[in-house]
């Protein structure tokens, strides 16, 4: 068997995702028919059947489906090796740090003082993203190193757990629940996530994947108004709802959420010296607000 194509693995991966040809056609900017003989060859290659197609609708065989997992870590690692191979021959190379914007706990004009000092740092670029993003960030080589709220997917990853704390609900403070003292999920019955999924399910590691009638939402400032006008409930690590206490809002504890964990997080296979500069800095600093917290 002839070398598989990252061609042939973008095409399949379409398909597979969209499980239209039409519409994956269109997705890829070709026609349909080169995409039908592209999927028909690649089956000739692997000699197994991964789509079955009728009439009336295109469905993965058990083949398919672990071919479509594997496709895309195959073409994510791609990705990542031109992203890194770039970042590698940069004139002036930089720390890559994903993160959420405001979910650092507070600890991360800290870290980045301790990271400066360390050998091996680098100019740090921040790269920010939405719930659930940096994991993906990290593999695909568009960042070096993240901060990430749990729950995550930490697939080809490692990561060193920074802290934990509680998770509040923000709710419309004349939401009828906000007259409570405490919740459980299930009270939240009825209510949505800023990504549109039910909030008596709790939070979901990876990025949102379903779109409330206003859209996916990522944005702090949209998700507290969209929280006051009664629209949507959030949950956030208690360091956050300490930084944005509004009296449109009211944050409540919920007895089955779970807490969260801040983590820094790297690649499986990172041998970058500023990419361990900054985890130490990053286990540093919280080991010593912790043992200061104590003795105090």
């Amino acid at each position: 068997m002839s070398d598989l194509e990252t061609r042939q693995l973008r095409y399949f991966v379409a398909v597979a995702e969209e499980l239209h040809f039409g519409r994956a056609a269109e997705r890829l900017s070709i026609a349909q028919p080169p995409l039908s003989r592209a999927i028909r060859e690649l089956e000739r290659r692997l000699d197994v059947r991964l789509l079955e197609r009728t009439t009336r609708q295109v469905t993965l065989t058990g083949a398919g489906e672990v071919f479509l997992r594997d496709a895309r870590i195959a073409l994510e690692a791609v990705a990542a090796a031109e992203r890194r191979a770039r970042q590698a021959g940069r004139p002036d190379p930089r720390l890559r740090l994903a993160l959420k914007a405001d979910h650092d706990a507070g600890l991360l004009p800290k870290i980045i003082e301790t990271y400066e000092a360390e050998d091996g740092a680098l100019p740090i670029e921040l790269v920010l993203g939405g719930r659930g993003e940096q994991p993906r960030q990290l593999r695909d080589g568009r960042a070096d190193v993240a901060l990430v709220p749990s729950p995550f997917d930490s697939s080809r990853l490692d990561f060193e757990p920074l802290l934990t704390e509680p998770r509040l609900v923000a709710l419309a403070a004349n939401d009828p629940l906000a007259a409570r003292s405490r919740l459980s999920l299930a009270d939240l019955a009825g209510r949505l996530l800023p990504d549109g999924a039910p909030a008596d399910q709790g939070p979901t590691a990876g990025p949102p994947a379903t779109a409330a009638a206003h859209g996916p939402v990522s944005d702090l400032t949209q998700i507290f108004k969209l929280v006051e006008l009664g629209t949507i409930v959030c949950f956030l690590p208690v360091s956050v709802a300490d930084r944005y206490r509004r009296t449109g809002i009211t944050y409540l504890p919920v007895d089955d959420l779970e807490p969260t964990t801040l983590a820094v997080m790297w690649p499986q296979d990172s041998r970058s010296p500023a990419v361990a500069a900054f985890v130490r800095a990053a286990t540093t600093v919280v080991t010593t607000a912790y043992a200061l917290g104590h003795r105090s």
